[in-house]
């Protein structure tokens, strides 16, 4: 029985081009998922999990299972906004590989779809899901899970050769089936040029405003993140108040002022 096996799967439609700017934010928890939902268009449930919560240095180590666990969670808690799961590194690396760990996932969360890294070369895996009925969503330009190859988190499309390479992944990607695509870390120009250049919905992060949605991880977008990427606009700062919540409840313990009778139970 799958995680979702009493409700409805959350479905992709009202995603279009050119039209309001589509509002995506990451989610790893159900409690925040139902805060999240009623608000936002699109959960992601990012690898970035394995940085927010796990506080690896990087998204490789992060397992299926880690993300199977997670995307279950945010899937319970949303009840309107579709739920995508990222695929994580090495397990979509052939396309049988991909179409069995994709449909795992879909099967065990109850989420709407799936995103893959990737442009080109990973194109045929795409449209191998797709056909095979695993909604896809792309993500070209910076590829954390190819921070190895790219030498660091490094801005992309730079030079000419680089942006044209993009926008042919971008072009790919589209081409093969997915319903958007993700499109970060590049110069804002490349991502007016790719946003121009498919016909399906991109969604920026460190891209442009011309983009048809923006997503930000959830942790940088509430000031828990200690050195947020330059792209990441904090809208609240709660790491202070969360220390000073935390704080106030330590002296209170040690002053012996909580717990009093109102927290207790008296019969």
């Amino acid at each position: 029985m799958n995680a979702q096996s009493t409700q409805k799967r959350p479905t992709l439609g009202g995603f279009k081009k050119g039209g309001t700017p589509i509002v995506c934010l990451t989610a790893y928890t159900a409690s925040m998922a139902r805060l999240l939902d009623p608000v936002v268009d699109l959960l992601l449930v990012g690898d970035s999990l394995g940085m927010v919560l796990y506080g690896f240095e990087n998204t490789l180590p992060v397992t299926l299972e880690m993300m199977i666990a997670h995307g279950a969670a945010v899937a319970r808690g949303a009840q309107k906004a579709p739920v995508i799961v990222d695929m994580p590194f090495g397990t979509y690396d052939t396309r049988d590989r991909a179409l069995a760990n994709a449909k795992r996932v879909m099967q065990e969360t109850g989420c709407a779809g799936v995103k893959c890294e990737g442009g080109q070369d990973m194109a045929a895996t795409v449209k191998h899901l797709v056909q095979s009925g695993v909604p896809v969503m792309g993500h070209v330009g910076l590829l954390p899970q190819s921070i190895k190859q790219m030498g660091g988190y490094k801005i992309q499309g730079r030079n000419e050769a680089e942006a044209q390479k993009i926008i042919a992944d971008a072009q790919a990607i589209a081409a093969a089936g997915a319903f958007s695509l993700v499109v970060e870390g590049v110069i804002e120009p490349l991502a007016r040029q790719i946003t121009e250049a498919v016909p399906i919905p991109t969604i920026g992060i460190g891209a442009s405003p011309a983009c048809d949605g923006q997503v930000l991880v959830l942790n940088d977008l509430l000031g828990l993140t200690e050195k947020p990427p330059r792209f990441a606009k904090r809208y609240v700062e709660l790491a202070p108040v969360i220390k000073k919540a935390v704080a106030d409840y330590a002296e209170d313990v040690r002053a012996r002022r909580f717990p009093d009778l109102e927290h207790c139970y008296t019969k």
